[in-house]
C-alpha cells in the first residue's frame, strides 16, 4: 500500500483521536504516503501530525453537501492515485468524495445510505456500549490486514508543535508582555453546548486563586470567536484582570497548539482543546459535566478529570434537562485548584 488518504472527522477532538489510526498505518505500511482530507477547521491537528505527507485543506461547511466542490475535489483525488482511503465521518456526504476519485479501496464504519460507497466496513458500537474514540478510528485497520499490529503502537494521540506557529506564539508572548514560563491556559468553551461548559463564575475563582498563589501567574483564555465573550465574562468578573488574557478568537488553531504546548498546565471542558493538551502531555485537569469521560476521556497519564458521576449523568445534551447543571456547578474551584495543584 503506497499511499492513503484519510477523510478527517469534521471536529477538533475527534482529529486528535485518530493519530494513533495514522500511527497503526505507518506501522503496517511503513513505506506508504498518508495524505489527509480535512476542513479548514481542522486541518492544523494533521499538520501536527508527524506521520502525514499532506494535508488537502478544503472549505466544507457543516450539513451542507457542496456537491460541486466535492466532484471538482474528487477530480484532483483521482488523479493522485490513491490506494486506500479511510472515511472517518458517518455521513453520507463524506464518502462521496473517494467513490467519486474512484479510490479502490474504501474503509469506514457502516453510516447513512453508504451502501456501494464504503466497500470495505464495520457495523458502528451501539450508542450504550461505546469504546473509546482511539479504539473505534484504529479498528478500522484491521479491514485492509488481518495480522494487523495494534499492540506495538502508543495508542495515545501524540502531536508535534511546528517552528512557525512556536515563532508565531513567542511573538504575541513579547508583544504582551507575558513570559513564556508563567502561562496557565484555561479553555472556557465546549462547542457541543451549555451542559459541557464549567460556570464562567468558577473559572474566574480560579483563575483569582492562580495569582494569588503567584502574582507572577498569567492566565491566557484559549478558544475559538464563539468562545470571546465566555471568556469576557470571566476577566470582568475576576479582581486582578491585568494577568488575565482573553486570546479566544485571537489565535490560529497551530498558535493554540503551540501555546498550550508552552503552558505549565491546561484546565478545560471536555473539548477538542483538552484532547489537544493530552496529546501534548501537558498537565492538565478536564472537567466534564453531561458527557462521558469512559468514552472520549483526555489519553495522557498527566491528565486528572473531575466527574461528579451524578445519577443524571451522563446526559448527552447540550442543555441541562432539568434545568440546574449540577454536575458541573457542583465543581468547585478550590477542588478543581487542589488537583492542578497536584500535577507535575
Amino acid at each position: 500500500m503506497q499511499s492513503i488518504l484519510i477523510i478527517a472527522p469534521n471536529w477538533i477532538g475527534d482529529a486528535v483521536t485518530t493519530q494513533p489510526l495514522l500511527a497503526n498505518l505507518k506501522v503496517l505500511y511503513p513505506d506508504s504516503k498518508i495524505d489527509v482530507l480535512a476542513s479548514n477547521w481542522v486541518a492544523p491537528i494533521y499538520r501536527a501530525c508527524s506521520e502525514v505527507h499532506e494535508v488537502i485543506e478544503a472549505p466544507f461547511e457543516h450539513q451542507k453537501l457542496q456537491w460541486s466542490l466535492r466532484k471538482q475535489l474528487a477530480k484532483t483525488i483521482e488523479a493522485k492515485n490513491y490506494q486506500a482511503c479511510f472515511v472517518l465521518p458517518n455521513s453520507f456526504k463524506s464518502a462521496l468524495i473517494p467513490w467519486l476519485a474512484n479510490i479502490p479501496f474504501r474503509i469506514g464504519y457502516r453510516g447513512e445510505l453508504r451502501f456501494g460507497l464504503i466497500n470495505l466496513a464495520l457495523d458502528n458500537p451501539s450508542k450504550i456500549n461505546r469504546p473509546q474514540m482511539v479504539g473505534h478510528y484504529l479498528a478500522l485497520s484491521q479491514l485492509l490486514k488481518d495480522d494487523n499490529l495494534l499492540s506495538s503502537i502508543e495508542q495515545s494521540p501524540r502531536l508535534h508543535i511546528s517552528n512557525h506557529a512556536k515563532q508565531s506564539v513567542e511573538h504575541k508572548l513579547q508583544n504582551n508582555n507575558i513570559h513564556p514560563d508563567s502561562i496557565y491556559v484555561m479553555c472556557p468553551g465546549a462547542e457541543y453546548g451549555p451542559s459541557k461548559r464549567w460556570p464562567t463564575e468558577h473559572f474566574a475563582v480560579l483563575t483569582q486563586a492562580l495569582i494569588t498563589q503567584n502574582s507572577n501567574n498569567q492566565i491566557i483564555l484559549l478558544g475559538s470567536k464563539s468562545d470571546h465573550a465566555l471568556a469576557q465574562e470571566i476577566t470582568s468578573q475576576a479582581r486582578q484582570a491585568d494577568n488575565i488574557h482573553n486570546w479566544c478568537g485571537n489565535t490560529s488553531l497551530d498558535e493554540a497548539i503551540a501555546l498550550i504546548g508552552m503552558s505549565k498546565a491546561v484546565v478545560s471542558n471536555d473539548s477538542g482543546l483538552m484532547h489537544v493538551a493530552a496529546a501534548l502531555r501537558i498537565p492538565q485537569v478536564a472537567i466534564f459535566g453531561s458527557s462521558d469521560p469512559a468514552h472520549t476521556p483526555p489519553l495522557s497519564d498527566k491528565a486528572k478529570i473531575i466527574w461528579l458521576n451524578m445519577s443524571c449523568s451522563p446526559c448527552h445534551k447540550r442543555v441541562c434537562p432539568l434545568g440546574h447543571l449540577r454536575c458541573l456547578k457542583d465543581i468547585l474551584p478550590q477542588q478543581v485548584l487542589a488537583t492542578l495543584n497536584t500535577l507535575k
